[in-house]
């Protein structure tokens, strides 16, 4: 199992974050970001929800072992939960019109 500080590293990282940035984007204090580093403290639940949802990410998908990290872009989250209020019969038939573009 990859360390959570070792996880927030790489998606930053995949951003092209700075622990500032990250700060700024997931409503958290950079200082509170920096002294889980520098404390090597393990980030409370709450915080890891404010942190994956700066990164377009679930819970699930960071603590996910199984794939690389993956970060959706704003529009593919749009698209995902779009297709979400759809029927199955309707979201089948979105999977065939897109195949077609």
């Amino acid at each position: 199992m990859v360390p959570v500080l070792d996880k927030i590293t790489t998606y930053r990282n995949q951003k092209g974050w700075t622990e500032y940035q990250l700060a700024t984007k997931s409503g958290l204090t950079q200082s509170t970001i920096s002294s889980w580093y520098r404390k090597d403290l393990v980030p409370s639940i709450p915080s890891l929800e404010k942190i994956c949802s700066a990164f377009g990410i679930t819970l699930s998908q960071f603590f996910s072992e199984n794939e690389e990290p993956y970060v959706l872009t704003k529009t593919q989250r749009s698209l995902l939960e779009a297709s979400a209020a759809l029927s199955e019969e309707q979201q089948r038939a979105l999977i065939e019109f897109i195949k077609t573009l």
